[in-house]
């Protein structure tokens, strides 16, 4: 501001000094003078263009600067949304009460070992085994006709409502039956009577189970999801006594 203040002082300067020599013009002035007027019209019009061609840049830049501001702002509302939508199925990192990673040392790394699935089994009588979730590379190579209109997120959302069905009948059949009220006891009868020897070990739904436990629509869409489900290889069917039971991968 402090610049644009001494550019004005100054071109109000040379028009102050213009106007003396005209003011005098009407007496006689020497030759000497009178050069020395042009030479202080033709100055003043060269730093007038260099003035109006600064102001000009000076525009531009605003222009510039208020586009990249129009930008980050649509960027930040993109990250917002991004934010305050994430899919239910996505991971999500672990912190730790005070917001930072858990660090771990070498030494304990070296102690840590990955444990297999069998160990897991051994170690927690409560646990279930859960499908995992459809990645993208993975939806986009199933075959149109069989995706018809469903998403990616509907898909996946299918995907978490067997889980729900599975933990829920699994939790059942982990707790002794006296703990259990009615409803729960039939249930659990059911599921039993629903076991063959092809499903020991292995963890299965029915129909009835997605029926009793979530609120997801048994009908031809289902099926549909169950079929590309099958072609990413997350469930096969075994079917038997009257029975299709929907068995994890």
């Amino acid at each position: 501001m402090n610049e644009l203040e001494d550019v004005s002082h100054h071109i109000h300067d040379r028009i102050s000094s213009i106007q003396t020599m005209l003011d005098l013009s009407v007496a006689e002035v020497p030759q000497n003078k009178i050069k020395k007027l042009g030479q202080e019209l033709f100055a003043l019009e060269r730093l007038l263009e260099e003035f109006e061609n600064c102001v000009c840049h000076q525009k531009s830049q605003l222009k510039h600067l208020k586009d990249l501001e129009e930008l980050f702002q649509k960027d930040v509302e993109d990250v917002q949304h991004l934010k305050d939508n994430i899919p239910a199925h996505m991971p999500r990192k672990k912190c730790t009460a005070n917001g930072k990673e858990p660090v771990m040392k070498q030494s304990e790394e070296a102690d840590v070992q990955p444990l297999q699935p069998e160990q897991v089994k051994k170690t927690n009588k409560g646990y279930v085994r859960e499908m995992e979730f459809i990645t993208m590379p993975e939806f986009e190579s199933i075959p149109q006709y069989m995706k018809g209109r469903v998403s990616y997120d509907q898909l996946n959302a299918a995907v978490q409502s067997i889980n729900t069905a599975v933990a829920a009948k699994y939790k059942i059949l982990h707790q002794p039956v006296k703990t259990l009220n009615n409803h729960a006891r039939k249930l659990h009868q059911r599921f039993k009577d629903q076991e063959t020897k092809d499903t020991k070990g292995q963890y299965f739904v029915v129909e009835d189970d997605v029926r009793e436990f979530t609120q997801m629509k048994v009908d031809k869409r289902f099926q549909g999801i169950l079929n590309m489900l099958r072609h990413c290889q997350r469930l096969r069917e075994l079917r038997g006594g009257g029975l299709t039971r929907y068995m994890l991968l």
